[in-house]
């Protein structure tokens, strides 16, 4: 979490960080329309882990139901690959990152 924040506010991104799943769901749940625009989601996480906040975002009744959903994770064989998709993330990306990867995954979402 700390590198990945780090990596993305060094290239200008605005960070929020949610501590665990529910969290992060609760987050998208209040947000208002600009405030996010892509999740970066930990697959492990106490609470709620993040197939679990995923499956909860997109049943949202709201317009980030829709928001680009990224997984980044150690879980890095094809069954974890597939899980994320399945589950309703749009990339998946494996620890430990690297940084061009992770930046041509947000770009293709972003744009």
């Amino acid at each position: 979490q700390e590198i990945a924040n780090e990596i993305l506010m060094d290239r200008g991104f605005e960070v929020t960080i949610a501590n665990n799943g529910k969290e992060a769901v609760d987050m998208i749940k209040e947000a208002k329309p600009g405030d996010y625009d892509v999740v970066l989601m930990d697959i492990r996480m106490p609470i709620m882990d993040g197939y679990e906040a995923t499956k909860a975002i997109r049943q949202l009744d709201s317009k980030y139901k829709e928001i680009p959903i990224v997984a980044m994770t150690a879980n890095a064989f094809e069954d974890d690959r597939q899980m994320s998709f399945r589950v309703g993330m749009n990339e998946h990306v494996a620890k430990p990152l690297e940084e061009d990867h992770l930046f041509t995954v947000l770009w293709d979402l972003l744009d």
